[in-house]
């Protein structure tokens, strides 16, 4: 390969193409760092307003590190992955207390603060100080497993190395950023992972897969593990006052410190007895239910998880006293509270049926 034709290929093709996305009209470090947290494991086009809202709620890391997790929470329902914000804001205060709120330019110092990981620095080090930092994820990968026939499983952790290595011996070292970005962009619009568009592709005379008709088989990639199916049953309980009951998640762990509906884990054979479910709901909260009855069944895909969901509604005599992490809560002020989406629909469900 002739490495200094490609970097132009490239840089010349980002540079006339790319698209025009908020994050990228300026090099604010905090802006970018904000956007790439975000757009992990999540497609641009639902991170845009997501982004949007977010910087004009915290235009400055400052604001951001000072605000209350709640709200931020809230902020981010819907995008998933709630970890990747709380450790953004653990790692903001931290830049804001012990590096005056500037993002430090220095690789190591970078990985230091919570939740930044190798792609996480190489991508904020490169776009907004230019810095030669490799910034390799999924797309990256597929472009050079492509580029340079290199046939090392994807999956496997330790891979990434290898194109870490190979990135690093090709970043066009005058425009790093650039030229990771569009590394990036070709990865999203046109070496896809089914039907790559190489007939338009920039870098096409380059490309060993490309020439040895190899683009379906690279990049090598092994199966996932199958998903574990998890049954839950969770409930809408009212009490005289017309409060519905929620309940915190664990501070550690799936969906951590978020709230959600009363919910219990059951069999895949009971989780459409409403009897057993009315029974065990009752167990759990030590007081008993009336009008217990069905509103809806869904489900939803984690990465490593299925959840499949019977939500119920019911009601209570008076108000019972609950301790936390449990408190009744007025209808209209749900929406304060930050819920995973499937909560979320269940009390949809809810108030569609009330």
């Amino acid at each position: 390969m002739n490495v200094a034709q490609f970097q132009n290929n490239l840089i010349a093709w980002y540079q006339a193409e790319k698209r025009d996305l908020p994050w990228r009209q300026n090099k604010d470090a905090y802006r970018i760092w904000v956007s790439e947290v975000m757009l992990q494991q999540t497609r641009v086009d639902t991170v845009i307003p997501y982004f949007n809202r977010f910087i004009e709620q915290y235009p400055t890391m400052a604001d951001f590190a000072a605000a209350d997790e709640e709200k931020i929470l809230k902020m981010w329902e819907g995008l998933g992955y709630y970890s990747r914000v709380r450790n953004l804001h653990h790692a903001t205060r931290d830049v804001v207390t012990k590096y005056g709120g500037i993002v430090p330019a220095d690789l190591a110092t970078m990985k230091r603060l919570k939740g930044v990981g190798d792609y996480t620095a190489g991508a904020v080090l490169s776009i907004a100080y230019d810095l030669p930092v490799p910034a390799v994820d999924g797309n990256v990968m597929r472009v050079y497993a492509r580029l340079f026939g290199i046939e090392a499983d994807t999956f496997l952790p330790a891979s990434k190395k290898v194109f870490e290595q190979k990135v690093s011996e090709t970043i066009a070292y005058d425009d790093p950023s650039s030229f990771n970005q569009g590394l990036m962009e070709l990865g999203a619009l046109i070496c896809t992972p089914a039907r790559p568009q190489c007939l338009i592709c920039p870098v096409s005379e380059h490309c060993k897969a490309f020439e040895q008709g190899k683009t379906d088989v690279l990049p090598v990639k092994s199966k996932k593990k199958k998903a574990k199916d998890q049954f839950v049953v969770t409930a809408v309980i009212k009490n005289s006052r017309g409060e519905v009951l929620l309940q915190k998640r664990p501070e550690k762990g799936l969906l951590a410190g978020l709230w959600e509906f009363p919910s219990i884990e059951v069999g895949a054979a009971e989780k459409q007895q409403l009897g057993h479910a009315q029974f065990g709901m009752t167990g759990m909260l030590g007081f008993s239910l009336v009008d217990f009855r069905q509103m809806v069944q869904l489900k939803h895909v984690f990465t490593h998880l299925i959840w499949h969901i019977v939500g119920y509604a019911a009601e209570c005599e008076a108000v019972p006293e609950v301790g936390s992490p449990m408190q009744w809560v007025s209808v209209v002020d749900i929406g304060g509270y930050a819920l995973p989406v499937p909560h979320q629909k269940v009390f949809a469900a809810y108030l569609q049926n009330a």
